[in-house]
């Protein structure tokens, strides 16, 4: 049993590391990979890179065929915008619902990252900023006391991480999202659930326009 969850827990961490490398654009979209070049490469034997690269291909970021081996397939244009659609109806669910639901903590926790964020745009300290966009979203997903939600919307986040990365590189998008957040945290802290829903429908929709105008320029 020891051995089993060793194995297990060596195969996830695999998978989690080429999992980060395809979403952090560390691995290209087309590039090929090979047991034996992983191998060498993580320190591992070739049983767990197999699995994880199964477990990759089952989650559509590599493809595997018999003649041509592996091939990184990464987040295409088409799934961007099925994810950013996706995006706008539950975070603006899950926004509607903080507006009802969120504690005393999870609100300060949301001001506190629109003040720091706005800190850090007069610093323009873009690194900060980032993180603090990711902040920001999750704690709305806590906030919206709906544990399946939260789990579906923090999957969707980090599947498109590196895309959301690129989209905060538009001119004037880091300025403007900081505007945004600040709107949204305002319906939130007066109880206005449609306009929390609304304003970040309308936050997620600009932020997809900015991703595709900026893999448009890659």
């Amino acid at each position: 049993m020891i051995i089993d969850n060793f194995a297990k827990s060596l195969e996830q961490s695999v998978f989690l590391k080429l999992e980060e490398e395809i979403l952090n654009g560390e691995l290209k979209k087309g590039e090929s990979l090979t047991e034996n070049s992983l191998s060498s490469r993580l320190g591992v034997s070739r049983t767990p890179i197999r699995a994880a690269l199964h477990h990759l291909a089952e989650e559509g970021l590599v493809k595997i065929e018999a003649n041509r081996g592996v091939t990184v397939v990464g987040v295409s244009e088409t799934d961007l915008v099925d994810i950013y659609t996706i995006r706008m109806r539950l975070e603006g669910l899950a926004s509607r619902a903080a507006a009802s639901n969120i504690s005393e903590e999870d609100l300060s926790d949301l001001r506190d990252s629109v003040e720091l964020s706005e800190f850090y745009i007069r610093k323009r300290d873009a690194e900060h900023l980032k993180e603090l966009d990711t902040r920001f979203h999750e704690i709305i997903y806590r906030a919206s006391s709906n544990p399946r939600l939260d789990k579906i919307l923090s999957e969707l986040h980090r599947n498109i991480r590196v895309y959301r990365k690129l989209s905060l590189t538009v001119s004037d998008r880091l300025e403007k999202s900081v505007e945004e957040h600040r709107e949204i945290l305002s319906a939130i802290e007066s109880g206005n659930a449609e306009e929390a829903d609304r304003l970040m429908t309308s936050h997620i929709s600009s932020a997809l326009d900015s991703v595709l105008s900026a893999v448009e320029k890659q």
